[in-house]
């Protein structure tokens, strides 16, 4: 990267790791909070839209396939626009999904809106970690995981707090948030193509696809995300369960367990926990919100899960990328969030069919 480029991406960014990692953090957010929005609306959905509870879950499943899918897609604009054409072709979805989903009656147009808001929130989230990944210390993209467990913890309680007050279709739409802080997250302008440029994107996947860092960290993160969104998903139904709580009130305290996790995941990033550290954290989680007898040792395992996956995101996104050559960092980084995104989609439909 020339030094006019990195000079641009500081300056659109903040000054700073924190001023880029907070603006970049508000970027993913509300693309995650997409993910756990409907959580606990989806019986409300079913009822409203005429299908079962099992088939209304696919509102959550198809978020997690949409951003799984859109990744590559989204990463393929960058590689022709910049991050900049990764933004404006991922604003644009999240704007045709929302109008379907508000608009257009039925579950297939909301399942169809809900696919295009995933691709979008794909965007978003592949835009802010190819950013914090020019930063290698690792702490920019430790801000974007932080902001992004925050937003996928708050979308719990937003979700709920917003279908009750509102409309459950508002709790299938949060993504579009995202639009807010479009003009906070500028970004440098692509490199001019030149004719080779798509035969080394081919090359530089294989060459990625070997090396044994990049699968080691992505084996991992996919393990942690299939886990931490499997939880979103049933963590909150079971300790609501346990405690008799209603909806709103199920939201608030998992999405306060939830954050907790999060924010404290940020002494794990600046201590460098080691591999082992992040894969014990999330055996833990499942086995105290499987078999938790009581409503807080269930949240309590939602909330290691949120720690683990967000220290997870945060330090092995940089891992992903050791022992690889700068040109190919970029797909390094987003072959990994597909990995993880991967986990998304899987979470919720294993928990959907265990529990």
């Amino acid at each position: 990267m020339t030094a006019g480029t990195a000079g641009a991406v500081a300056d659109a960014t903040g000054t700073g790791v924190r001023g880029r990692g907070a603006a970049l953090a508000a970027l993913a957010a509300p693309a995650a909070a997409g993910v756990s929005g409907p959580a606990l609306v989806v019986p409300e959905a079913a009822a409203s839209l005429g299908v079962s509870v099992a088939t209304a879950t696919w509102l959550l499943t198809v978020f997690g396939i949409g951003m799984a899918a859109g990744t590559p897609l989204l990463t393929a604009a960058g590689r022709r626009g910049g991050p900049g054409g990764t933004l404006r072709a991922a604003a644009g979805l999240v704007v045709a999904g929302t109008a379907l989903v508000l608009l257009v009656p039925g579950f297939a147009a909301v399942l169809a809106g809900r696919a295009l808001l995933a691709a979008g929130a794909a965007g978003f989230n592949v835009a802010a970690f190819q950013l914090a990944g020019r930063d290698r210390s690792g702490r920019s993209a430790g801000l974007v995981a932080i902001g992004s467990a925050t937003g996928g913890t708050a979308g719990l309680f937003g979700g709920a707090a917003i279908a009750a007050g509102v409309d459950w279709r508002a709790a299938l739409v949060l993504p579009v948030l995202s639009l807010a802080v479009l003009g906070w997250v500028r970004s440098p302008d692509a490199p001019a193509p030149d004719a080779a440029g798509p035969r080394r994107a081919r090359g530089g996947t294989a060459t990625v696809l070997r090396s044994p860092a990049f699968l080691s960290s992505a084996g991992l993160v996919l393990a942690l995300s299939t886990v931490n969104f499997g939880l979103m998903y049933a963590g909150p139904r079971r300790a609501g369960e346990l405690a008799g709580w209603g909806v709103v009130e199920t939201g608030a305290y998992a999405a306060v367990a939830a954050l907790a996790g999060a924010l404290l995941s940020w002494a794990l990033v600046r201590a460098r926990a080691r591999w082992w550290v992040l894969a014990c954290g999330g055996a833990l989680a499942v086995a105290l919100a499987a078999g938790g007898p009581w409503a807080w040792v269930v949240l309590l395992g939602s909330g290691v899960s949120s720690l683990a996956t967000a220290a997870g995101q945060g330090l092995l996104t940089g891992a992903s990328t050791e022992g690889l050559p700068e040109e190919l960092h970029d797909t390094a980084v987003g072959l990994f969030n597909f990995a993880f995104l991967v986990g998304v989609a899987a979470g919720p439909a294993l928990a959907s069919t265990l529990y």
